[in-house]
């Protein structure tokens, strides 16, 4: 089988809240193992920003404040290939060069992924989704722009605190951004090629049969009228027939 990934991606401030109100709502990744190059992390690799069984009701500045919350720059960790950086190990090499290799994996890979599409332009996503498998949904996308992000009111310095923790994350939507916009524009064009291509075919096809019908009544009447058919090229001798006459103005027109 040949299997193609996929994966949908989001504005890294609007994701971050919205896991943060998932997680004070009671959920948890217990049941995720985190496995790296075969084994899982330690816990010294990868502490808990909790005690008890949940974080329910935390409070943003706590989520926050936690260095190994999972929430930072999640995007970037879950596509790129952690074993470039020795997993969850982060005394393998100097934090900058992890960044970078983390990122640069993660561009790479979304990159090559048979589709991609974005959460704020779902209209979009679903065209390109269409467009690469050679699908159709039943119904359109939605847009929804009111969501349990969109409700938490945070102010400015917030706002510049949760961009700087989700930085490679960042840097990511933007790369994927002007990526899926370039993607869209080439297949928009594409399908305009397309069907222009489709409309010269069909006035192609349509003006051969015209002139095919034309030629044929023609030739029926000149065997019913033989007579009348050799006065007329006789006064016509010195002209231009109105079969000409008429190729010639439909080379006019094209």
């Amino acid at each position: 089988r040949n299997f193609h990934y996929i994966t949908i991606l989001r504005d890294p401030v609007s994701r971050y809240l919205s896991e943060w109100r998932h997680v004070q709502r009671g959920a948890t990744w217990k049941a995720s193992l985190h496995v790296c190059d075969g084994r899982p992390p330690t816990s010294e690799e990868l502490p808990s920003c909790y005690t008890g069984d949940d974080w329910s009701g935390c409070p943003l500045k706590e989520f926050m404040d936690c260095p190994y919350n999972l929430a930072n720059n999640r995007q970037v960790r879950m596509l790129s290939d952690l074993t470039l950086v020795g997993c969850y190990n982060l005394s393998v090499m100097p934090e900058k060069q992890r960044n970078k290799v983390l990122l640069e994996s993660a561009k790479s890979n979304l990159k090559h992924m048979a589709f991609f599409g974005l959460t704020e332009f779902q209209r979009k996503t679903q065209y390109l989704f269409e467009k690469t498998f050679n699908m159709n949904f039943i119904s359109p996308f939605t847009q929804y722009n009111t969501t349990r992000a969109s409700s938490v009111e945070i102010n400015e310095e917030i706002q510049k605190r949760i961009e700087g923790l989700n930085f490679l994350d960042m840097e990511l939507y933007s790369y994927a951004k002007d990526l899926f916009l370039q993607r869209y524009q080439f297949m928009r064009q594409k399908d305009h090629q397309d069907a222009r291509r489709k409309r010269q075919e069909q006035r192609k096809f349509l003006k051969g049969r015209f002139l095919q019908t034309h030629f044929q009544s023609q030739g029926q009447v000149q065997s019913q009228n033989p007579s009348q058919n050799q006065s007329q090229e006789q006064s016509d001798s010195n002209t231009s027939n109105g079969t000409n006459d008429y190729i010639g103005s439909v080379e006019k027109w094209r």
